[in-house]
């Protein structure tokens, strides 16, 4: 993509630092920067999600609903797909290079001082994440929005946007990932998001598939006196009908009930994220006591878009691309391409990062896929095709199903050629694995603008 001149150096300064992917436990840091700001991440209201899977869908979701309401509303989500700018967006777009820019050096003169101070008691400078989370906060103050909805970037506890006080949070479902960082286990990893509980906060947690995990959840709501809205108990999604472009829903939300609410997104996991995110509208905006109005929650449910994940991004023959980039997220799409389309064969276009269980997303997409094209990403951590296909022909059993091509343009290709040569038979082809790889389809495609 082009940028302005500015725009790439303020880019290139943060990627310069510690990359996203890698955290510096502790709030001192970006707690500083802030108290140096004037604490602009007071000056409005907030929502706060965390989660393995479904924070960003989630929070698209909730931002549609508190923008139909009246609000001005600013969203923080991560990672980008095609720039960096859509981690910041206002009344549901991202914001302009130039106000990226302006961001960056609003915080700058801040965060140069505490990477001194911070280096002078021999700690680490402020990592690309904690820059960029100074300049989400400084940039929603500077709009000024009523309302944030703040996606987690990594964790909870130690994730810099847990220094904001919100009125409601909200925990997605939680699986393994990043256990580098967050623990080996799936209690240690819920204990990590269960770090954005704040008393006083209203809670709303999601179902979770290992019940442990709710178990730690509802352990630290109690200890803290937090009231909380579980899926399947006080919250629920009551009916869904798959169909055209999306699912009809009925759902159970803190305060009422809600019929034929059109999402036009696909998946049972987007059906339970609609509902979390209705349920935190709920809450933030009637303190859980009173219902949306019907209209208005049909109208924002109708608006989302949740660009990379299970979307369509072109036909004759289908491509489905999807961020799957754990195997929770293995999972959720392979149940939703079933439910959703009726292809007879299936081609894969699988690349995958090196920090991730690539065998065991691997054997979730095999059942699914008849055929993969194992290919790379321009992402230095992306497992170079050449390995990737030989644990994919491990997995799959049959190197006549596994296809290796290291260039993305000609894995497509490879993929669109299978798909076609069924001549009558409606061959689809599911791109997914990381989001790097999600992105990279959807721009050679030409649906980089669609955000």
């Amino acid at each position: 993509m082009e940028h302005s001149e500015d725009f790439a150096r303020a880019y290139a300064a943060l990627v310069a630092r510690a990359p996203e992917n890698e955290i510096e436990p502790g709030l001192e840091r970006i707690r500083r920067v802030m108290e140096l700001m004037g604490d602009p991440q007071n000056s409005y209201r907030s929502i706060h999600i965390a989660g393995t899977n479904g924070k960003t869908t989630t929070a698209r979701v909730a931002e549609a609903i508190l923008m139909g309401a009246g609000l001005r509303v600013g969203r923080i989500t991560s990672p980008h797909l095609h720039s960096p700018t859509e981690r910041i967006a206002i009344d549901g777009d991202p914001i302009s290079e130039a106000d990226f820019v302006q961001a960056f050096e609003d915080v700058m003169p801040f965060v140069e001082r505490v990477d001194q101070e911070s280096l002078a008691a021999g700690g680490p400078r402020m990592t690309m994440f904690e820059v960029l989370t100074a300049m989400q906060f400084q940039a929603f103050a500077t709009a000024p929005v009523d309302a944030a909805v703040i996606e987690t970037g990594l964790g909870g506890t130690w994730d810099a946007t847990n220094i904001i006080d919100s009125d409601v949070t909200v925990i997605t479902s939680i699986s393994l990932d990043h256990q580098e960082y967050l623990g080996d286990t799936i209690e240690e990893i819920a204990g990590e998001k269960a770090g954005i509980l704040k008393p006083g906060a209203i809670a709303v947690l999601g179902a979770q598939k290992h019940p442990s995990a709710m178990d730690v959840l509802q352990e630290v709501a109690e200890e803290r006196g937090i009231t909380a809205a579980v899926e399947g108990e006080q919250i629920a999604v009551l009916d869904r009908v798959p169909g055209v472009g999306g699912q009809m829903l009925s759902v159970q939300g803190i305060a009422g009930r809600y019929d034929e609410v059109f999402l036009p997104l696909l998946g049972e996991h987007m059906a339970s994220n609609a509902l979390l995110a209705i349920a935190a509208a709920e809450a933030f905006l009637g303190g859980g006591d009173e219902p949306l109005n019907l209209e208005l929650l049909r109208e924002a449910a109708g608006s989302v878009t949740s660009p990379g994940r299970a979307e369509v991004v072109r036909q004759s023959p289908t491509i489905v691309v999807d961020a799957a980039h754990n195997p929770a997220g293995a999972e959720a799409l392979v149940e939703t391409v079933r439910e959703n389309f009726r292809f007879t064969s299936v081609t894969g276009i699988v690349a995958v990062l090196q920090e991730k269980d690539v065998h065991e997303i691997l054997s979730i997409f095999e059942p699914l896929m008849d055929t993969v094209v194992i290919t790379q990403t321009s992402s230095p951590r992306a497992i170079p095709a050449d390995r990737l296909s030989m644990i994919a022909e491990d997995v799959f059993g049959d190197e006549d199903r596994v296809i290796e091509a290291a260039h993305l343009p000609d894995a497509i290709q490879r993929a669109v050629d299978i798909a076609e040569a069924g001549g009558d038979s409606f061959g689809g082809i599911v791109a997914a694995g990381s989001v790097t790889l999600s992105a990279e389809v959807r721009q050679l495609l030409g649906r980089n603008g669609e955000v």
